[in-house]
């Protein structure tokens, strides 16, 4: 039997990204999403009696997120269970950075963890390190410059597309990295390295200003992503989120791309035409 790798998640950024990682890498890959492109499965992981593995040989489960807890851990649930009715045979899970234990979105990652390692299946935990496409998006642009709830503290910050050829790679040859739990950093960047880069002027915001521009000016803010997102300014704010180690650069089997680069170009795409 050929072996398959299916990603969940493929019409989102990493899921999307891991599986052109993938493809770029000759490897016999579909993905799996609740809306799919063509040649993809259709997987709906609130539809339990509908998620279909059958010849998948490993699985690369991209974190559901962007709900409360319990619909998550559930979502994840119910695809492992089926991953072990249908006879996968690895599955590679996309977790939060180990750092992040107090970030309002960790426990459902810890969660699918255990779920992960009592399944039965062979598996690998990637502990992703918070984008850089998502430290820049972050910061907020003022009519003379940016402001952020960072302060001065920095994150060890990783692109997307790193934690994507990671994943491909570990997903290529997965009983190589059976029963590993990974920690996939970047070099630690700041706000104020994003906006000397960019030629203005940061100040940082309180966490309580931070916490009432989300509440009342931010439009389409559902009610877990501020404090979720508060979770990670203070992180960072606190020099939680800073630490680095070699994981990444030993899977790709080189540095990691720089992410202030990243974090730049993410931050500028945001800037009002008015600004500067």
């Amino acid at each position: 039997m050929t072996d398959m790798i299916l990603v969940t998640g493929a019409s989102g950024n990493l899921g999307s990204a891991t599986l052109a990682a993938l493809w770029a890498r000759g490897a016999a890959a579909t993905g799996g999403s609740r809306t799919p492109k063509d040649g993809m499965r259709r997987l709906d992981f609130d539809d339990r009696s509908a998620i279909d593995l059958a010849g998948v040989s490993t699985l690369v489960l991209v974190s559901t997120g962007y709900a409360e807890d319990d619909q998550v851990i559930g979502r994840q649930a119910a695809v492992l269970d089926a991953a072990v009715r249908d006879g996968v045979r690895h599955v590679v899970y996309t977790s939060l950075i180990g750092a992040g234990d107090h970030l309002g979105f960790a426990l459902a990652h810890r969660a699918t963890e255990r779920f992960v390692r009592a399944c039965g299946l062979p598996w690998t935990i990637l502990r992703n390190g918070l984008y850089a496409e998502l430290f820049g998006g972050l910061l907020m642009w003022t009519d003379d410059g940016m402001e952020s709830a960072f302060g001065d503290g920095a994150l060890a910050a990783v692109t997307r597309a790193d934690l994507a050829e990671a994943a491909a790679v570990v997903a290529a040859d997965p009983a190589r990295h059976g029963g590993r739990t990974y920690d996939l950093t970047g070099t630690p960047i700041t706000a104020a390295h994003v906006a000397d880069r960019l030629g203005v002027p940061h100040r940082t915001i309180g966490l309580g200003e931070y916490r009432r521009r989300l509440l009342d000016e931010t439009p389409g803010m559902l009610p877990f992503q501020p404090p979720m997102l508060v979770s990670i300014a203070t992180g960072i704010r606190h020099g939680f989120l800073d630490g680095t180690g070699p994981d990444l650069a030993d899977i790709l089997g080189r540095p990691a791309s720089d992410p202030l680069d990243t974090a730049v170009a993410a931050s500028a795409a945001t800037r009002p035409q008015a600004v500067g």
